[in-house]
């Protein structure tokens, strides 16, 4: 059996974006009928709000599109640099973060800006955070999520063979 295509998703405090990025990668992959070949998962950078489920803002949001978010908030630890394939961070900080706390080169190879895979974005362009952001922030992640989840997921097919 071919060993699944593993994506973790990363923001600061694993409540807004990197949720809204998994939720919204797993409904494409099922609706791509994918699921069994790519798992995915997210974590935060930072620890204050691990064990917390993600943001009612960001749920109710997700919500309106059919988006089903669950999980509970952790931290990324060194092991998740082995454990999956892809480290996708948020923003330029997460991704700053992130090669900080990679253990070997490998780890560090593994880390890409989320919005990278969506080939309309500007290069290094970053996922904005909603958390203290007013209006529409929450709905303009998503349209982000589905374009870069849609970038990513023809990136993993070419160099996958899914």
């Amino acid at each position: 059996m071919v060993m699944p295509v593993r994506v973790c998703f990363i923001c600061l405090g694993n409540i807004c974006r990197s949720p809204t990025a998994e939720a919204t990668m797993r409904r494409l992959l099922e609706k791509e009928q994918l699921t069994a070949h790519i798992e995915i998962d997210s974590a935060g950078t930072g620890d204050w709000h691990v064990g917390e489920p993600p943001d009612r803002r960001a749920t109710a949001a997700a919500k309106r599109r059919g988006i089903e978010m669950g999980g509970r908030a952790r931290r990324v630890v060194a092991k998740d640099f082995e454990r999956f394939d892809y480290v996708i961070a948020m923003d330029r900080a997460n991704r700053s973060d992130l090669l900080r706390l990679a253990p070997s080169p490998a780890g560090k190879a593994k880390v890409e800006l989320f919005r990278n895979y969506d080939p309309v974005s500007p290069r290094d362009a970053e996922v904005p955070d909603p958390y203290y952001g007013q209006g529409d922030g929450f709905e303009t992640v998503l349209d982000i999520c589905e374009a870069a989840s849609r970038g990513l997921l023809r990136d993993i097919r070419d160099n996958h063979s899914l």
